[in-house]
């Protein structure tokens, strides 16, 4: 079998991977409009801030046997009927399967002065590795610097820029940050520990012009404010990638509309990751692009023809020095919900728990917490909470069973899942370590643990250290 992947992305190389891992009987051609290794686009505002090298985010577990890797080599067109697609270089590829991980594209707001095929010198937007090479390059004779977007994105590249000492402000349209996943509460007590970190946010800030010269930016607003910086960072958000399906004349709403087994509205071609639209939704998380490629692995590989693809609890995580957040879940009122909430903004501290049917639907849990581990567990695994709310608030082993502490890797439950990206529990690092790994890159190797968002690293290294204890207490009992 003949399959060819347009992406090379997160989710095309882990396709890739897959599908080199169930056989030498299909042959995989990767082509990918960029002309770099596929990398790790969650460690980007690491490279941002100086933290990793470009090398360090690079993903190289798609070479290998029977794969046809072809970075800088873009799509333009796919016939449906003959099979094929073509290459900017005018270059025709059969395919037997087709695969589309095309990924998303910056949102690029009509902003007065703001071109997207043309952006102004010391404007940048914040979504590819070229996209962070031009920010660096501004920013390396910079002093001051704008973002505009507070969502994850934004906040991702102002904690970039401000870990380079770069005086950083947010400016954002909406009341609260991060308003898809926090309240206006922890937003309150956000904005006071980015504060701390050298960021400042301006709230309620709408956008309306761009103007830009050899000195600097000056972004003014709807209500005649103008703000002055050195570099203007575009972070607004993301559009699926859908130009080719549309053109193909698949079926296209907000992505490229996919069944439980990612298939399109043709039957040969399948569509994962972010440009990829499952049940109205279209993820843009990682954790679930790689699960839709392991299905469209399993069912091309045939291994289960019959393998549905079904949407995993999604946990958000923004994690630097001095912000520590996971959110899960909505944060919208539910009618009927049990509802807690506990603030500390004087230590950056917030911890909210949405609880239905003695079911956690939805948390934040924003600073220092020593029970998020235990909350995340909860709302990934669907067990009951607790009937001491307290101890999930406050950290406290009040009330709390050993089944549902996660301070210790020894109370964990080997079900707690360990790496949300790569769905990795505690029960399989152990069973790693039975069968011979011996550190935590040989269990980074096996399992793919923290090779996706990189905020479960503690975690895994602290199983690694407990087991590595465990024998040899074991050892020293023997002798």
């Amino acid at each position: 079998m003949n399959v060819v992947v347009v992406g090379y992305g997160m989710a095309g190389s882990r396709l890739a991977a897959e599908l080199r891992d169930r056989g030498p009987h299909i042959k995989v051609t990767v082509l990918g409009a960029e002309p770099h290794r596929a990398y790790n686009r969650i460690m980007l505002s690491s490279v941002l801030a100086g933290k990793v090298r470009e090398r360090d985010v690079e993903i190289t577990e798609a070479a290998g046997h029977g794969i046809d890797l072809r970075p800088g080599v873009a799509v333009t067109a796919i016939d449906r009927a003959a099979r094929t697609v073509t290459t900017d270089a005018g270059d025709r590829i059969e395919y037997h399967h087709l695969v589309l991980a095309t990924g998303s594209r910056a949102l690029i707001p009509p902003l007065s002065g703001l071109d997207r095929e043309h952006l102004p010198e010391r404007v940048a937007v914040f979504r590819t590795l070229d996209d962070c090479r031009r920010i660096l390059a501004t920013a390396s004779g910079a002093r001051t610097a704008l973002v505009l977007g507070g969502g994850l994105l934004g906040l991702e590249a102002a904690r970039g820029l401000a870990a380079r000492g770069i005086a950083t402000e947010v400016v954002h349209a909406v009341g609260h940050l991060m308003e898809r996943q926090l309240d206006p509460a922890a937003s309150a007590v956000l904005v006071r520990t980015l504060s701390s970190l050298g960021i400042a946010a301006h709230l309620d800030a709408m956008a309306a012009s761009v103007a830009a010269d050899a000195d600097g930016v000056t972004l003014g607003l709807a209500d005649g404010r103008e703000l002055r910086a050195d570099l203007l960072v575009v972070a607004c958000g993301v559009r699926p990638e859908t130009g080719l399906a549309t053109d193909a004349g698949l079926a296209v709403e907000r992505g490229v509309v996919v069944d439980d087994h990612m298939r399109t509205s043709d039957r040969h071609i399948s569509a994962i990751g972010d440009c990829a639209q499952h049940e109205g939704v279209v993820s843009g998380l990682v954790a679930p692009a790689w699960e839709q490629a392991r299905i469209v692995a399993r069912v091309l590989g045939g291994e289960d023809p019959f393998a549905k693809y079904r949407p995993l609890p999604v946990v958000t995580r923004l994690k630097a020095a001095g912000i520590d957040l996971a959110a899960m879940g909505t944060s919208a009122p539910v009618e009927g919900a049990e509802e807690l909430s506990f603030a500390d903004p004087a230590r950056g501290t917030y911890a909210k728990l949405t609880i239905v049917g003695e079911r956690l639907t939805g948390a934040i849990m924003l600073g220092d917490n020593p029970s998020v581990g235990a909350v995340i567990q909860l709302f990934d695994r669907g067990t009951p909470v607790p009937t001491d709310r307290r101890a999930l608030l406050l950290g406290r082993a009040i009330g709390v069973p050993a089944t549902t502490q996660a301070e210790s890797p020894a109370l964990m439950p080997d079900a707690a899942t360990v790496c949300q990206c790569n769905t990795v529990s505690k029960g399989a690092l152990v069973r790693c370590w039975r069968a011979g790994a011996r550190s935590v890159d040989d269990v980074v190797a096996a399992t793919r643990a923290t090779t996706g968002c990189g905020t479960c690293r503690d975690a895994v290294e602290g199983i690694v250290d407990w087991l590595s204890t465990v024998d040899s207490s074991a050892s020293e009992v023997a002798a």
